[in-house]
């Protein structure tokens, strides 16, 4: 008699898996190992130094790609997480209303568009209003990464509400509180993991996001990604790699961070 299919046995799946395994963070590690090479290449290896890291660390433009990557990512993880917060309660703490689902859809919508068609619309918005206003500061940046990042802080904090209890809202409300002293009493200490946990999302997709800040930053705007870019088009060395490196340990802390945050409100 013919076995049924069982699902439990994929065979080559484990093979397929581990390929790929490999493939993705073979490249990662050589890169980290490669960033301590104490000589010029990024292929052969000459020993183990600290050389680049030095290097990277005594580089004023790589401390001014930096602060100005800090900054960016700062600001726009802030503006970003407000507003998904608003939006978040927009769309769980209230009555179903018309166009719910399009402003929903409309919230997300920067994670459905290529990355590169987000880009060039900005660069055609913003260069009319440059044109109009002649101010070239980093506000342009901020208000894209912002737009950019809203959805990536708005899945956690409405999964976070739709997994609060509204029994102790309700309470609150019918104890005579209004709604700013219901949210800011009952609402908020429960929503903050989730608070949290988006905008470290956030703050970490605008630390490393490339295509829009390319399209949209002005000349002497260049963050650390793209000031990363601009060399690997000239001379390569393992100075890169070493603030390659930099940017991974701190991507990898904020994602451990959050997911340890969005653990503790399960």
């Amino acid at each position: 008699m013919r076995k049924g299919f069982d699902v439990r046995r994929q065979p080559g799946f484990t093979a397929i898996a581990m390929a790929c395994f490999i493939l993705l963070y073979l490249p990662i590690i050589l890169l980290v190992a490669y960033s301590f090479n104490a000589g010029e290449s990024i292929a052969i290896w000459e020993g183990f130094s600290w050389r680049w890291y030095a290097s990277a660390w005594e580089n004023e433009q790589v401390k001014d790609a930096t602060i100005r990557s800090l900054i960016l990512a700062a600001s726009s993880s802030a503006v970003a997480t407000t507003a998904a917060v608003l939006a978040a309660l927009a769309t769980t703490r209230s009555k179903p209303w018309r166009g719910q689902t399009v402003v929903f859809a409309m919230v997300n919508q920067p994670l459905m568009v290529p990355e590169i068609v987000t880009a060039v619309s900005l660069l055609i918005v913003f260069a009319v209003v440059k044109s109009f206003t002649g101010y070239t500061g980093l506000g342009y940046l901020i208000l894209a990464h912002s737009a950019f990042c809203i959805p990536f802080a708005y899945m956690p904090v409405r999964a976070r509400l739709q997994g609060m209890d509204l029994s102790l809202e309700q309470a609150g409300s019918d104890l005579y509180g209004t709604p700013l002293q219901v949210f800011r009493h009952i609402t908020l200490p429960q929503l903050w993991p989730g608070i949290l946990a988006g905008a470290m999302l956030a703050f970490v997709i605008s630390l490393d996001d490339v295509v829009i800040t390319e399209f949209v930053k002005s000349a002497g705007q260049d963050t650390l990604p793209t000031y990363m870019l601009g060399q690997l088009r000239r001379v390569v060395t393992p100075e890169i790699n070493a603030i390659s490196t930099a940017l991974l340990a701190i991507s990898v802390i904020m994602v451990t961070a959050f997911f340890f945050i969005n653990k503790t409100r399960k």
